[in-house]
């Protein structure tokens, strides 16, 4: 199959290539440009899993010294092809990606395997001058509903909340700050975002034992309510959990981490991505809208579902923007999530946000 995808065309082949990433990759290419805008230096960028060479193919459009690499020789020669097919000579490499990256430096590693990242976060993080992409498309593990998994692969407690998306990339961060620091490396979230069935995230890399422990700090857990849906988050990595709920006394509770608690995004960086977003992408309807949402988005390392929360008040749910006005207009901050429409984030407590909407009558 033949596609045509931000400017460039490629053959498929019998490799992988799912095209509801188009999102995923038109992305991509906007914060490579934004980020070189902000490190001119950078200039190497690895696709580390290519299948079809898509991502890569795309990145030397854009004017990056590209390496493309997969562990199959089908997949590396359909590469070769298809740089041919857009008259680009970038290096193709026939190897798994842990063995190429410990045998050189990238300025930019993009790692979008199949499944989890972390076999591959090692290598990356150890031989990564600038910037490290990650995928996961292994959002159950993540965010708990396949728990014994995500325990595993990623050295956390996730756990199964009605904010899933948010544990799950708090989790993978969690994960990758984890695994950096062992290499005396600090990440520095610039860009994240959960669409649909995949987790994706932009690391700054700074490079000391002080920027690892600066990373670390940011880690934390947080304790959920199942019955009210109150929760609270704290720092460090000595979990005190709850025995029951300081609002409502349940012990039906739950508690999460380490989870990142820092923020998972740099506002001004991400206001660039939305600048480099070419309006004929497919996708750019559908970015722009993500980066909007993700700029104003709040720091708060969990968010509501308002639909939830009205139903378990027995009140119907009204429109998000009257929902958000009432919570601003009784001293709140509030603001959506980017993951879908009924997900907001607020610093009010649940308790909060009904005597809020009741008193306004919001919910009825």
């Amino acid at each position: 199959m033949r596609v045509r995808e931000g400017g460039v065309e490629i053959e498929t082949g019998e490799a992988f290539y799912n095209p509801d990433q188009e999102l995923n990759r038109d992305l991509t290419i906007a914060v490579l440009r934004a980020y070189r805008d902000r490190e001119p230096r950078a200039q190497r960028y690895l696709d580390a899993m290519s299948a079809s060479g898509i991502r890569g193919v795309r990145a030397a459009a854009d004017g990056w010294e590209a390496t493309l690499c997969d562990y199959k020789t089908e997949n590396a020669a359909l590469c070769r092809e298809n740089l041919k097919r857009n008259g680009f000579e970038s290096d193709v490499v026939n190897r798994d990606a842990n063995a190429l990256l410990h045998e050189g430096l990238f300025d930019v590693v993009d790692l979008d395997p199949y499944g989890t990242p972390i076999p591959f976060a090692d290598a990356a993080f150890a031989n990564a001058r600038n910037m490290v992409c990650v995928t996961a498309t292994d959002t159950a593990p993540l965010c708990g509903a396949h728990f014994e998994s995500g325990v595993r692969k990623y050295s956390a407690v996730p756990q199964n909340t009605d904010y899933h998306p948010e544990m799950g990339l708090r989790i993978l961060l969690s994960a990758l700050a984890r695994t950096a620091a062992r290499y005396d490396v600090g990440i520095v979230p610039v860009f994240s975002h959960v669409t649909r069935h995949y987790v994706r995230t932009y690391l700054d890399l700074e490079h000391s034992a002080t920027d690892g422990n600066r990373a670390i700090e940011q880690l934390g857990y947080i304790d959920h309510c199942e019955d009210c849906l109150h929760r609270e988050h704290s720092e460090g990595l000595i979990a005190d959990p709850w025995e029951a709920c300081p609002l409502c006394g349940s012990n039906r509770v739950l508690t999460a981490g380490p989870v990142w608690l820092g923020s998972i995004r740099n506002r001004e960086f991400s206001e660039r991505v939305g600048e480099n977003i070419d309006e004929e992408w497919g996708s750019a309807k559908r970015a722009n809208r993500l980066v909007a949402a993700l700029s104003g988005e709040l720091e708060y390392p969990t968010h509501y579902d308002q639909h939830r929360l009205c139903k378990e008040w027995g009140r119907p749910a009204e429109s998000m923007d009257e929902f958000l006005g009432t919570l601003r207009e009784s001293g709140f901050a509030a603001s959506r999530a980017h993951y879908h429409g009924t997900a907001f984030k607020t610093d009010a407590t649940v308790e909060k946000m009904h005597d809020a909407v009741t008193r306004a009558g919001a919910c009825e």
